[in-house]
């Protein structure tokens, strides 16, 4: 009895933290609003949801600082503090906040296989490239290199799904990795979604060829004449941007 009285105390003080954290951040993102800023952001990235009008720079700032000063002692609590920012979020930058957390330098320890339900969410419901990018290229393409056999099963689960910002996710998420790229994992992602006619899907394939010309361009250009009538333009001139 007392350790179920413990264990919901607990869980109680974890969403009280995450609530006071949501609400300094929210006090001080509305300090610093924008609101002509807002409108142009909104409009540019298509968004349903609202903007506060914050620049990146003064963004990231506030959350650091407020991250350093609400921390959270197991990985439970913080992801419970990370969902918590997501799936509340009342303006874009409360998301952006939310994925800044689960980068943050304190919870690199925590990283592991065991996140990918927590990116999934993020991807699956954020459902646009300026969440999506993010979480694929650091936080599934650090999983990646930390636990590459585990994840990348996962990842060719992903290239297969029906929602096309996980299979993004699957081609994308080696675009930081540059030499250690699993070519194999790669080709087989982008596999299943020659095909495919959405537009971020095809610039996907293109942006993670050109990232890996960087490294190897002969390979790349190989890559794209064996599958010259498979390939779409988009990601055809994307993946040869670069390549003289």
């Amino acid at each position: 009895m007392l350790r179920e009285t413990t264990i919901v105390f607990n869980l109680r003080l974890v969403r009280v933290m995450a609530m006071k954290l949501q609400i300094e951040l929210r006090k001080r993102f509305t300090e610093m609003a924008d609101a002509e800023r807002a409108k142009g952001q909104q409009a540019y990235m298509k968004s349903a949801m609202p903007y506060y009008g914050i620049q990146s720079a003064p963004m990231k700032a506030v959350c650091k600082e407020l991250f350093a000063k609400w921390q959270f002692e197991t990985s439970e609590d913080w992801q419970s503090a990370a969902l918590t920012l997501w799936r509340e979020a009342q303006y874009r930058e409360e998301r952006y906040a939310a994925i800044e957390l689960v980068g943050y330098k304190t919870y690199k320890k925590y990283q592991n296989s065991d996140l990918l339900p927590m990116y999934e969410e993020m991807i699956v419901t954020g459902a646009w490239w300026d969440y999506v990018d993010t979480i694929a290229s650091h936080q599934i393409g650090g999983l990646l290199k930390k636990e590459p056999k585990v994840i990348k099963k996962a990842m060719l689960t992903w290239s297969r799904d029906s929602d096309s910002w996980k299979r993004r996710t699957s081609i994308i998420c080696q675009i930081s990795l540059k030499a250690a790229t699993d070519l194999d994992l790669l080709y087989r992602a982008i596999e299943p979604n020659l095909a495919d006619k959405d537009f971020f899907i095809r610039k996907a394939i293109g942006w993670a060829l050109r990232s890996y010309a960087y490294v190897d361009a002969t390979e790349v250009a190989r890559y794209v004449a064996e599958h010259d009538g498979e390939l779409s333009g988009l990601s055809k001139r994307e993946a040869l941007k670069h390549i003289g």
